[in-house]
C-alpha cells in the first residue's frame, strides 16, 4: 500500500488554474495507490474526507481556514494513516510537524508585483519560503517559475523540477462553424483571465482603441468582475469612447469556453507575468490564433505558434491585432501551428512526470 496523501482540499466547483491542475493531475497518480484528501468522493480512489470550506470559493476565509487545517489537522491525518509523503498542488504544508511533503509552485506573482498590505504578499514572503525549505522536493509549472524560485528563495537547482501543465484535448479543440460562438455583429478579439493590474488589460484596451478601424471589431474580456479593478477598466473604456465595442463577460463557464475561443479572431493575452498561461494553450488547442507576451513562461508555452509581443508596448500589441485581423493566411498558419503545438502538452505527460518525481521519495 502506498503512503502518499494527495491534498485536494483546494478543489471547488468553479475551478480556476490551480484547482484545474489538481483535478486533472490526480487521476494519473493511480499507480501510487494514493489516498485523496477530498471533500468530494472519487469512487476509484481511496478517499479521506476533509471539510468543504477550505477553497477559494470562501475567499480569504477559505484560504485562512485551509492554512490552519493544514498546520494542525493534516499532521494528525498523516500520522493516523501512517503516511510517508504528502503531495500538495499549492505551496502549503505542515511546518515543523515531521511530515514529508512535495509541493507545487505555480508562480511568484505576489513577489514580482507586491501589493501593500495584501495577505498574499506576506504569505509568499514569510510562509512559502519555509514550506519550500522544508519540502523534500519542489515541483513547478515552467522554467520561468523554476528561475523565480531560485532567485527569490535561493532553493538549490537540484531540488526543483519544472513539469509543464496541459489542457483537456477532448474539451479544447477545433469546433465546426456551427458549434463556435456566433460572431453577433462584429468579429471579436478575446481575453480570458482576471482583471488584476499585472494582467495588463489597460494596455490591451488602449491597443484595441488604437486599431485603425476599431469600430469594425469588438473586444471581449472573459473573467470574473473584480470590484477593485473592473470599474477602473470600465472608466478607461468609456473615456476612449469604445463602450459599444468592449464587452465584460464576467466568469465564463468551462463548458462555454471552447465556443467563445473558437469564435474569436484571436486570443490576446499580454500579461506582464505568468507561471504557465492556460488561456494560451487552450486557444492554440482550439486553433485560434494567439497574441501573447514575450516574457515569463509564455514563450515556453507558445513556442513559435503565436505572435509574441512586448507587453509594455501598446503600439506593438495594436499592430499585432491589426495584422491578425487583416491577414487570413497568417491566421490559417497560426491556427495549424497552434494545434500542433498544443498536442505536445497532455495531462498524461504531466501526471507521469509527477509520478516519476514522487516515486523517488517513497
Amino acid at each position: 500500500m502506498s503512503k502518499v496523501l494527495v491534498n485536494l482540499s483546494i478543489i471547488f466547483s468553479q475551478p480556476t488554474g490551480i484547482s484545474n491542475y489538481a483535478k486533472n493531475l490526480f487521476p494519473y497518480l493511480k499507480t501510487l495507490n494514493p489516498t485523496l484528501l477530498t471533500a468530494q468522493n472519487y469512487a476509484e480512489f481511496d478517499c479521506y474526507p476533509v471539510p468543504d470550506n477550505l477553497t477559494p470559493a470562501q475567499g480569504s476565509k477559505g484560504h485562512l481556514d485551509r492554512l490552519v487545517w493544514t498546520q494542525f489537522q493534516l499532521p494528525q491525518i498523516y500520522k493516523k494513516l501512517q503516511s510517508n509523503l504528502i503531495l500538495s498542488p499549492v505551496p502549503e504544508a505542515p511546518l515543523y510537524a515531521n511530515c514529508r511533503f512535495i509541493v507545487m509552485v505555480h508562480d511568484l506573482i505576489p513577489l514580482r508585483f507586491p501589493k501593500r498590505l495584501s495577505p498574499l504578499t506576506y504569505y509568499f514572503r514569510y510562509y512559502v519560503p519555509q514550506v519550500l525549505t522544508q519540502a523534500q522536493h519542489v515541483l513547478c509549472n515552467s522554467h520561468a517559475t523554476a528561475t523565480d524560485i531560485k532567485k527569490f528563495y535561493q532553493i538549490p537547482d537540484g531540488k526543483v523540477t519544472p513539469i509543464p501543465l496541459a489542457h483537456d484535448a477532448n474539451h479544447f479543440r477545433l469546433l465546426g462553424r456551427e458549434d463556435a460562438h456566433p460572431n453577433r455583429n462584429s468579429p471579436y478579439f478575446l481575453y480570458i483571465g482576471r482583471h488584476d493590474p499585472y494582467k495588463n488589460l489597460h494596455r490591451l484596451i488602449a491597443a484595441f482603441a488604437a486599431l485603425p478601424n476599431s469600430e469594425d471589431y469588438e473586444l471581449w474580456l472573459a473573467g470574473s468582475v473584480d470590484p477593485r479593478y473592473t470599474p477602473i477598466l470600465r472608466s478607461q473604456v468609456a473615456e476612449l469612447g469604445i463602450t459599444q465595442q468592449v464587452r465584460f463577460l464576467n466568469y465564463v463557464s468551462y463548458s462555454e469556453l471552447p465556443k467563445i475561443i473558437n469564435g474569436a479572431i484571436a486570443i490576446v493575452f499580454p500579461s506582464l507575468w505568468e507561471g504557465f498561461g492556460f488561456p494560451v494553450l487552450e486557444a492554440m488547442a482550439c486553433g485560434t490564433p494567439v497574441i501573447t507576451s514575450n516574457i515569463s513562461s509564455l514563450p515556453e508555452v507558445a513556442g513559435d505558434a503565436a505572435i509574441l509581443i512586448d507587453p509594455y508596448n501598446i503600439k506593438e500589441i495594436s499592430e499585432a491585432m491589426q495584422t491578425i485581423a487583416t491577414d487570413s493566411e497568417l491566421r490559417d498558419r497560426l491556427s495549424t501551428k497552434g494545434i500542433s503545438r498544443a498536442n505536445e502538452f497532455s495531462w498524461e505527460r504531466t501526471g507521469l512526470a509527477t509520478v516519476e518525481v514522487l516515486s523517488r521519495y517513497l
